[in-house]
């Protein structure tokens, strides 16, 4: 992994640790998936027109791709409405990286050295830790009311994300490289990723729909900018470099994340958490020292 490449996937962990809270920060949750969705299709309608269209070998990979990423958007805003963002969206991202290095291994064939596999592993642990450090404490999620224990029905939505983080990655890391054009790869996914949400959203809110669209749609519209830009730049690097070291640093975004959490949503972050951060740039180190 380059500097450049490794520059590329930090930017990309800021940008979707920033859309990610501005999904959040909406309380109706099909509002945001919406707005984040259908912007993005927008976005990467008028890419694809001057991008060149990916070679036939990377559709399937592409159609797989969207429907995964369908699901992964549906768990994540369910996820998003049960736990607080800074619980929530560390255990998404922070199971991830340790099953893309598996899948990469048995599907991709791709192996790592010994640094990367270190790396990878401490990175690992350090996300983990970030995600489960207070899971046995209270938190109020949506409602505000303090609990005594984690809502598991949180916790195994984002569970869930996570292996859907897992599956994507792998799928579109194989799809864009055989692609020939990543940039035209990134397009058609939005594209094709963006289109059922929205449907969705239109069958059930029917005329109510563009009333509650309305009052969010710029936040909305930059929201969808972000989350183009952060996985364009993710499948970017996965042209130039093995899956499981881009996946493990592009989950640095739950530092971004907690940090976030307790900024602006008012969550604690603590010092067992900082300590956690600290295991993450232990392993982002070590992955680098590899080249």
């Amino acid at each position: 992994m380059t500097p450049l490449v490794a520059v590329a996937v930090l930017v990309s962990a800021l940008t979707h640790a920033s859309w990610n809270a501005i999904a959040h920060s909406m309380k109706d949750q099909l509002v945001a998936c919406t707005l984040i969705a259908g912007g993005a299709t927008v976005l990467g309608a008028v890419v694809a027109c001057f991008a060149p269209l990916p070679d036939a070998a990377a559709w399937p990979y592409l159609i797989v791709s969207a429907l995964l990423h369908v699901g992964y958007l549906l768990l994540l805003m369910r996820s998003f409405s049960l736990g607080d963002f800074g619980q929530m969206y560390p255990i998404a991202r922070g199971t991830a990286p340790l099953v893309v290095t598996v899948l990469a291994a048995v599907f991709v064939g791709e192996s790592l050295d010994v640094w990367q596999a270190t790396g990878v592993a401490v990175a690992s642990a350090g996300l983990l830790g970030l995600a489960l450090w207070g899971i046995r404490g209270s938190y109020g999620g949506r409602t505000g009311v303090p609990r005594t224990g984690p809502d598991w029905s949180a916790v195994l939505a984002a569970l869930a994300t996570g292996l859907s983080i897992a599956l994507y990655t792998v799928v579109d890391g194989v799809g864009v490289r055989n692609a020939g054009s990543p940039i035209g790869y990134i397009a058609w996914l939005m594209v094709l990723e963006g289109l059922l949400i929205p449907a969705y959203a239109v069958y059930t809110r029917r005329a109510l729909l563009l009333t509650q669209l309305r009052p969010h749609a710029l936040l909305g519209l930059l929201g969808a900018a972000l989350s183009m830009l952060a996985y364009g730049l993710v499948l970017w690097a996965q042209t130039r470099a093995p899956l499981a070291p881009v996946a493990a640093l592009r989950e640095s975004s739950i530092i971004v994340g907690a940090a976030i959490g307790t900024v602006f949503f008012k969550e604690r972050f603590g010092t067992p958490r900082i300590a956690a951060a600290g295991l993450m740039v232990v392993g982002i180190g070590l992955m680098l020292l590899a080249d």
